[in-house]
């Protein structure tokens, strides 16, 4: 395969390293008798990693997805029509909708599934998907969205979410010194790997000590638009989880008093619901339309983004719709946020530096087109070009390579 023929040269922004880069208009993989597979570490919610993955199928529509586990209910639809092979979990009861409890099972499952039949595996993860095993004749490339924080980040913190039963939480420790481990190891097993943001190319070379390329995740930022009138309330969107900081946001509005409006599901919601319990001007909405979603976003004065993401896909949807951010100066966002500009950050998270940078944000003048202008490079279509390139360039050099070791 030679990578330099029948392309042509585009320019478009924040590509590869800056640069402009080639496009490639080869006949798809299937065409040239080049089988790829995706993997995914579970398919059981639809959320950032799942998008990063429909943008996969629609670049490899004939692709088989293989993961540990599947909810079919819970894609909404999505990868409807898709071979999908899963492990062996998926027939343990409780197993799609309690998978976090089966972190020692997690390698096996994963291990277990056969790639001999593929040329170029492509997996997507934040755990276990990374820890497939392929032959030499096959290229693995990782689109890794974060190293597995709950082995190498503050473990109590990340499995606050899960609400394992009290004598599981007392064997973790124990269970994340042998997961810890096998995580190390497996990280040498991409051939390649593709970080979603500079902060996760860090920490992926911190833990695996790997060097990686940058490609931020798609947002479909066409969908978004700004609005000429904003309303007077300040907008929370993600899944409600302890990790995601929402408890000092709403903490800071019980003394602030102004209107916070609060749009996802998740199992920190009872908690959050009660601390907010008497206090009028905080709402929560549940999970909405995606039409009502969008229209939220653009009235909103403010988004308000406590937590530190790999990559904060609200945060850049909110920025899509023309509204400044309040946001922790943690994560990706700094890359993505100008203070003064397209936001205002505060460096600690607690309800007293929330409050503080609110005041601040009041004070400040924000220009919702420059804002939406600053995010339009996370386009869908420039991501899949972005992919679509890299890989080509990735099965050339190895299918080269391996030609070579075969003469010899």
């Amino acid at each position: 395969m030679n990578k330099n023929a029948g392309t042509k040269k585009i320019e478009k922004n924040n590509l590869i390293n800056n640069d402009v880069f080639q496009i490639s208009s080869n006949p798809p993989f299937s065409k040239r008798g080049i089988k790829i597979a995706l993997v995914h570490d579970y398919l059981v919610q639809y959320g950032g990693a799942e998008r990063v993955l429909d943008s996969f199928c629609e670049l490899f529509p004939e692709a088989s997805i293989y993961t540990i586990a599947y909810d079919k209910k819970s894609m909404h639809g999505h990868f409807e029509g898709k071979k999908i092979q899963t492990s062996f979990l998926q027939k343990i009861p409780f197993a799609r909708s309690r998978h976090r409890m089966f972190p020692v099972l997690m390698p096996m499952a994963i291990e277990k599934f056969d790639f001999s039949n593929y040329d170029v595996v492509l997996s997507d993860s934040s755990s276990f998907a990374k820890g497939i095993i392929t032959g030499q004749e096959t290229l693995h490339i990782c689109y890794m969205h974060t190293p597995m924080r709950f082995a190498w980040d503050d473990c109590q913190k990340y499995t606050e979410d899960f609400y394992f039963p009290k004598f599981i939480k007392k064997l973790i420790p124990f269970f994340m010194n042998y997961v810890r481990l096998w995580d190390r190891s497996s990280a040498e097993r991409p051939d390649k790997i593709i970080a979603n943001s500079k902060f996760i190319s860090r920490r992926i070379k911190k833990y695996y000590k790997r060097d990686s390329i940058v490609i931020n995740p798609p947002v479909n930022v066409n969908n978004f638009y700004v609005s000429k009138k904003q309303e007077d309330y300040f907008l929370l969107v993600g899944r409600l989880m302890v990790y995601k900081r929402f408890d000092i946001v709403i903490e800071a509005f019980k003394q602030l008093g102004l209107k916070l409006k609060i749009i996802g599901r998740g199992p920190d919601a009872e908690r959050l619901k009660k601390m907010a319990h008497g206090y009028g001007n905080i709402e929560f909405l549940g999970r909405l339309s995606d039409k009502q979603l969008f229209d939220y976003y653009s009235r909103c004065q403010a988004f308000i983004f406590p937590q530190e993401e790999d990559f904060g896909i609200t945060a850049i949807e909110a920025m899509a719709s023309g509204r400044p951010l309040i946001a922790f100066r943690g994560g990706d966002i700094p890359e993505h946020m100008e203070e003064g500009k397209s936001g205002t950050f505060f460096d600690k998270q607690s309800s007293e530096a929330i409050v503080e940078a609110v005041e601040k944000f009041k004070n400040i003048h924000f220009d919702g087109e420059y804002i939406r202008n600053k995010v339009l490079k996370f386009d869908r279509e420039i991501f899949k070009d972005k992919i679509k390139e890299f890989i080509e360039n990735e099965t050339s050099g190895f299918i080269e390579k391996q030609m070579r070791c075969f003469k010899e």
